[in-house]
């Protein structure tokens, strides 16, 4: 990904990989697999990471942004698709999001009220591809979840803007896994 600067990161939920403790060895590899990939972004010139504040890949995305920033110059932004976004998870999960929240260079919401229509998401979706210059999921195909909407919409943005996708799949995990 060259000339890169803003980057979303997103990819599966917790739960559509079976991860339901923070201590799961899981993360630990998808921690390690995004951080590698966000480092290599950081050196040919991405500054900004953006997340939307789903669980799972994008939560851990972000404490791995905000432990990379003590060594990088980048920033964090959370920008979800509504307001209340995180208001009907448990009070563990409004948690963890809200230390990244605190830590975050900028939170906001792409529409100024709570969750009214699909199309909030859709418009959500839109903006992300207009206001990143790639993305990182980590995602597979073989195995569908919640990204393959975005995937679908980014694939189609590509086709008319300059637009790199970069795909963390589970193979790419599993070499992470028993890599040193």
């Amino acid at each position: 990904m060259t000339q890169a600067k803003t980057i979303f990161i997103s990819g599966y939920r917790n739960y559509e990989i079976g991860i339901f403790q923070e201590k799961d060895p899981k993360i630990a590899v998808i921690k390690k697999s995004l951080k590698s990939t966000c480092i290599q972004l950081i050196e040919e010139g991405a500054t900004w990471f953006v997340i939307s504040g789903s669980l799972g890949v994008e939560l851990w995305a972000a404490q791995v942004i905000l432990e990379l920033k003590q060594e990088y110059e980048v920033s964090l932004a959370v920008i979800s698709a509504y307001t209340e976004f995180f208001a009907k998870w448990n009070e563990q999960n409004q948690q963890a999001m809200q230390t990244i929240l605190a830590q975050a260079d900028f939170v906001d919401a792409v529409s100024r009220q709570p969750y009214t229509s699909p199309q909030q998401l859709k418009n959500h979706t839109q903006f992300l591809l207009a206001h990143t210059m790639g993305c990182v999921l980590v995602y597979d195909p073989e195995y569908p979840g919640k990204s393959q909407f975005f995937i679908r919409d980014a694939t189609q943005y590509q086709e008319r803007h300059s637009y790199e996708i970069l795909y963390i799949t589970m193979d790419d995990l599993q070499n992470a896994a028993y890599s040193d």
